[in-house]
């Protein structure tokens, strides 16, 4: 049987799993053997996804079931990605779940931390439901959607962090997966409308001036207007690489920048990140780390997602 959730299209056989470890073939149906069973449930600042130009300054419900479709080798959240047991897991249903940021009073579910591709059919059943209630959906992802996937989701999740990790031989080598998905899976929701942001972990020994400027090039053609591009940390199988240093990444983001990707910013960095009107250069959010001051500045730099100086459209939801 084809599980269609991601572009790998495993076909399963009764008792088996697919590639991801969670879909499975139990009595001649497919399941997902985790469904609604979390393992990780947070309040996080919208910036943690990261998402600097989608409800800015606010808090988001994140969660995570177990499972993902790549094997990265540096992955930050291995714990939960390479997982198949769900060994900690409460069982909330999609229903309980919109309660729940219904009882905090936070504008957003972020699906985050492992892959929620892999998870998807309950990331569909909770969107559903959160419409209906005016709560807004958030899937941090690689990106690997197939066809059929990313149909599904697009009308329904409001916004994206989707990961693009290097060059094709990266994602061969590295990630045990593959780059054109990605690509594709971009490119679609950009032209249905979703709001999109992308994320690129840099490491420094792997990573090429080459490689941001490729990069930046299928962003930039895409129509992309936020990019986060974020230091490497030593973990998991690359426990023994360097982290990436401050000087290295200042210099890829001076590299993006220069693509015309209107809005470029640094992660995992001492950096003190803003955002600048991509017409006027008037600083709009003088610092992306304190959730009051972000709401202020947006209250007062960004009326109805409008510069207040040049009156210019400032991409995203603010």
């Amino acid at each position: 049987m084809i599980c269609n959730f991601c572009y790998r299209h495993c076909n399963i056989k009764e008792g088996n799993t697919g590639f991801c470890g969670v879909r499975k073939i139990k009595n001649n149906q497919l399941i997902s053997t985790g469904y609604g069973y979390l393992d990780a449930v947070a309040l996080d600042p919208i910036e943690k996804k990261p998402l600097y130009h989608f409800l800015p300054g606010s808090k988001t419900l994140s969660v995570a079931e177990s499972g993902c479709n790549y094997h990265c080798a540096f992955c930050q959240n291995w714990q939960l990605s390479q997982n198949k047991k769900n060994n900690n897991s409460t069982y909330v249903s999609p229903k309980e779940l919109v309660n729940l940021a219904l009882k905090y009073k936070v504008p957003s579910i972020s699906f985050t931390y492992s892959e929620p591709i892999v998870w998807q059919d309950y990331v569909i059943d909770t969107s559903i439901i959160a419409k209906k209630t005016g709560i807004k959906t958030v899937m941090v992802t690689n990106g690997s959607f197939s066809k059929e996937a990313r149909e599904t989701l697009a009308p329904l999740i409001d916004a994206f962090n989707i990961d693009l990790k290097g060059n094709a031989d990266y994602y061969k080598k590295i990630c045990k997966g593959t780059i054109e998905p990605v690509l594709e899976g971009i490119k679609y929701l950009i032209e249905k409308g979703n709001h999109v942001e992308i994320t690129t972990l840099l490491i420094e020994s792997i990573h090429t001036e080459k490689d941001v400027q490729a990069l930046a090039k299928n962003l930039k053609d895409f129509g992309v207007q936020v990019w986060h591009l974020s230091r490497f940390f030593p973990n998991y199988e690359m426990s023994a690489i360097a982290e990436t240093s401050e000087k290295f990444l200042s210099e890829m983001i001076n590299i993006a920048k220069e693509s015309g990707i209107p809005y470029v910013y640094g992660g995992n960095t001492s950096r003190v990140e803003s955002t600048i009107c991509s017409n006027c250069k008037q600083v709009l959010i003088n610092n992306h780390t304190d959730s009051e001051a972000i709401k202020k500045d947006c209250n007062q730099n960004i009326p109805k997602g409008r510069c207040k100086y040049c009156d210019y459209p400032i991409y995203g939801a603010f």
